[in-house]
């Protein structure tokens, strides 16, 4: 298992400094609000077919 310190950044000049994916622009926040809203990571993978579901579980802190 990745650790999620090395799939999420933060860097002031990407996001205003929003814990985002490493290598993306979908932060942490917005994986969450979508899931949150009720989306699936299944809906998620398909929407954004960059993500993985390691990279989801890792928003979560899994």
């Amino acid at each position: 298992m990745t650790d999620w310190k090395e799939m999420i950044t933060a860097d002031p000049e990407v996001m205003v400094g929003k814990p985002v994916i490493a290598g993306t622009r979908l932060t942490v926040e917005f994986i969450v609000e979508r899931l949150a809203d009720g989306w699936t990571e299944e809906e998620l993978l398909q929407n954004y077919p960059g993500l993985t579901r390691e990279q989801i579980h890792a928003c979560l802190g899994r």
